[in-house]
């Protein structure tokens, strides 16, 4: 016997609702939540649809529970909304204000309350804390309920410690000591202040910019093949500090080779581009050498009228001589024009200080170094945090629209520093700064100084884009005055000035100035003063025009380890006022690095003459000795004097030269303490009247002959927390017997 059954088929319930009724809402309209709902009147729709409903009414946020209750066709939907916040509080901060978190938040009072919100902004507060080195901050979002549906939003926070770098090591360098490469890094390891000094605080952020600081420092140093493998940062077991260790290959260090030009246009001749490179061959390797060859050959095919020229270097290898041979290849490039250039960002800063920093503008070709070079200047006029500069396609594939994002920082400063110096002893300063006033990129700043026998008040300004051209124009004012009591005499000085500087070559750069000088000479007691200085009593105003040049390559130029600053000028007094002399002045100071950079050398050559066309020159032109210029002696105590009184009387020419090493000596870096030993020698000779002249106590003689004071001596360097300290201790030989030597000075400056 069979049975057979058949299936039955389930009938799934349908609605269909006439009328809605909303249930507890105060706030948000019954329409808008029958929107969120979605469901049409008098139309079938399933259980499931329902539901669907309840889903879309509480993903919305806006209701802490959701109810729908189908009766017959009638369609009740009940809720109870989001409290809306009163008021939000910060509780257990002291490393952070309130007004730093609260501007980061998305909560805000008269808000609907969201717990979502809440815990996402938690969570910001949180990261702020751990950008400031609280790892183990955490914060809680708690609500305090208030009458008519309203509710205190109070996050408590626990901050935590800071959690320090405790050590930076590095594993695989060869060439360089841990110390040499911490010094790299933007990091810092925990000292002997680390309750103080937060410098050493981890943050993870810094661990990118690090990676790049340190493989730009190797390849700059021709080490083509460097490579960090890894970087491990590792909490200790009581969350407490973190242990930093780098990773790195150093592969080996190439050389320049040898160095060819090929040219694939006929209008462009390759020697004639070779004839511009200053690759030197057997130099060390290093990008920057390759770009700036590059430059140079853009800027001949510019000069010729060639577009779309492409420079490409090709690069082979020498194993076995450790060379680099360089090939640059002149070819066509694509026909690819900038269509325009979008600036994002930029709050305070006009476009136009931004777009200045672009060699490019709109209809040129696309050179994407160019672009490149332009980020990099963005970045190095130091008014943003982050600059992010890329290309992309145009309305057509021949157009590229370059894009500029910016995130602006501060650029002013408010200074209040104390200094001591065993020169003029303790002293305060106030200064104040603006890199970017008004957003136009002008330098503003205006500073007051005193110490214990002067006072001076200085004011500057600088336009460095004047007539949209690479052309810096200044404008400058000064008041000084002194009280010495170790001198018989008193001086009060009023300066007004206005420059003009533009550049002349790569690393060069010309000035033209004009200066009008006031200045006084006030005599305390006739009877023991020089008649050399008494001849000068009384006010003289100097019109002096001057120009100078400067060629600067320690900060640019090719060789990381080595750069020269030379500085030559000249002032003429004459067009006008009461003084008329020539003025001559050089500086030239050499810096280097040699055994594996961890020993700094440096010389500095310094000169000066002075030539008076009226007469005698007078004793606020001469040219006195700081014992900045020339330790081992106290200031302006160095030069002609008079035999009678031995008064210091200052000279008509100046020359001195200064050298100096400094090195570590075998403390931990993070100490900041550091030696060196230095050797200066110097004088001030030559006046112009010799023979004094007549007073109450008689005719004086003058001693103004060339005699080289030397010293030497060594030094102690502190990065202290107070500010940077140096520690001279100095043995002076050759003096005269009206010349007053130190064997020891020290300076201090703090900034707070």
């Amino acid at each position: 016997m069979a049975v057979a059954l058949a299936p039955v088929t389930a009938q799934a319930q349908n609605f269909r609702f006439s009328n809605f009724v909303v249930e507890g809402n105060q706030r948000i309209q019954s329409d808008t939540i029958l929107a969120y709902a979605g469901i049409e009147p008098g139309t079938a729709v399933s259980a499931a649809q329902v539901n669907d409903a309840l889903q879309r009414l509480q993903t919305t946020g806006l209701f802490e529970e959701v109810e729908i209750l189908p009766r017959g066709n009638t369609l009740v939907i009940q809720v109870r909304e989001y409290p809306a916040i009163n008021r939000i509080a910060i509780e257990g901060n002291r490393r952070l204000d309130d007004e730093d978190l609260l501007a980061q938040i998305e909560s805000a009072p008269r808000r609907v309350y969201s717990p979502a919100v809440a815990e996402a902004d938690a969570a910001i507060i949180a990261d702020a804390y751990r950008q400031s080195g609280r790892l183990t901050a955490t914060v809680n979002p708690v609500i305090i309920r208030r009458e008519d549906n309203r509710v205190d939003l109070v996050f408590e926070v626990s901050e935590g410690r800071v959690v320090e770098t405790e050590r930076i090591a590095f594993v695989g360098n060869r060439e360089y000591s841990d110390r040499r490469l911490r010094q790299v890094l933007e990091s810092t390891q925990a000292g002997i202040f680390r309750a103080i000094i937060r410098s050493d605080t981890f943050i993870d952020d810094r661990i990118a910019l690090d990676r790049e600081l340190l493989t730009n420092f190797y390849l700059d140093r021709g080490y083509v093949d460097f490579e960090i493998l890894s970087v491990t940062p590792e909490l200790s077991r009581d969350r407490g500090a973190y242990f930093v260790t780098f990773n790195i290959r150093e592969g080996q260090s190439f050389d320049i080779g040898r160095v060819s030009v090929v040219s694939e246009i006929p209008e462009a001749d390759a020697n004639e581009y070779r004839s511009v490179i200053r690759t030197r061959e057997g130099a060390t390797y290093s990008p920057r050498i390759i770009d700036n060859a590059i430059s140079r050959m853009e800027n001949l095919a510019t000069q010729q009228g060639l577009r779309f020229v492409r420079i490409e270097p090709r690069i082979t290898r020498n194993p076995a001589s450790l060379t680099l041979d360089v090939e640059y290849v002149i070819s066509r490039g694509e026909r690819v024009f900038v269509e325009r250039i979008d600036i994002e960002g930029n709050a305070t800063t006009l476009d136009r200080v931004i777009r200045r920093q672009f060699d490019t503008v709109e209809g040129d070709p696309f050179d994407p170094r160019a672009i490149r070079q332009a980020a990099e200047r963005i970045r190095a006029t130091g008014f943003f945090s982050d600059v992010q500069v890329e290309g992309r396609q145009g309305s057509s594939p021949q157009q590229v629209v370059v894009d500029v994002d910016v995130e602006e920082q501060p650029t002013g400063s408010l200074g209040f520093t104390a200094n001591y110096s065993t020169d003029s002893g303790p002293g305060l300063a106030v200064n104040f700064a603006e890199s970017n006033f008004l957003g136009r990129g002008q330098r503003l700043a205006f500073g007051f100084n005193t110490v214990a026998d002067s006072q001076s008040v200085n004011f500057s300004f600088i336009e460095p884009n004047f007539m949209a051209r690479d052309v810096g124009l200044g404008l400058s004012a000064g008041y000084t005055v002194t009280d010495d009591d170790d001198l018989t005499y008193d001086t009060e000085r009023v300066s007004l000035g206005t420059s003009v500087s533009f550049p002349v070559s790569e690393m060069g750069r010309l000035r033209l100035s004009y200066d009008l000088e006031w200045d006084d000479i006030s005599i305390n007691d006739p009877t023991e003063t020089s008649d050399i200085i008494q001849a000068d009593d009384g006010d003289r105003l100097a019109s002096i025009i001057g120009l100078s040049y400067t060629y600067d390559s320690r900060d640019v130029g090719l060789n990381p380890n080595a750069g020269v600053l030379l500085r030559v000028g000249a002032e003429y007094a004459g067009l006008g006022g009461d003084a008329e002399f020539l003025r001559a002045t050089a500086l030239a100071i050499a810096e280097t690095s040699v055994m594996r950079e961890e020993v700094n050398l440096r010389a500095s050559f310094e000169t000066g003459a002075l030539f008076s066309l009226d007469g005698d020159s007078r004793l606020t032109d001469r040219f006195f000795l700081s014992s900045r210029q020339m330790r081992g002696y106290e200031s302006r105590s160095i030069g002609p004097y008079d035999t009678a009184t031995g008064e210091a009387l200052g000279g008509n020419y100046m020359a001195v030269a200064r050298f100096e090493a400094g090195f570590p000596i075998g403390l931990p870096d993070e100490y900041g303490i550091t030696g060196g030993v230095f050797y200066d020698i110097g004088t001030v000779w030559g006046l112009d009247n010799t023979n004094g002249g007549n007073s109450t106590v008689g005719a004086r003689s003058v001693d103004d002959d060339l005699y080289w004071r030397q010293a030497v001596g060594v030094s102690l360097f502190w990065d202290s927390i107070l500010g940077p300290l140096r520690f001279n201790f100095s043995h002076a030989f050759g003096e005269q017997n009206t010349d007053e030597t130190q064997a020891f000075d020290f300076s201090v400056e703090a900034r707070f």
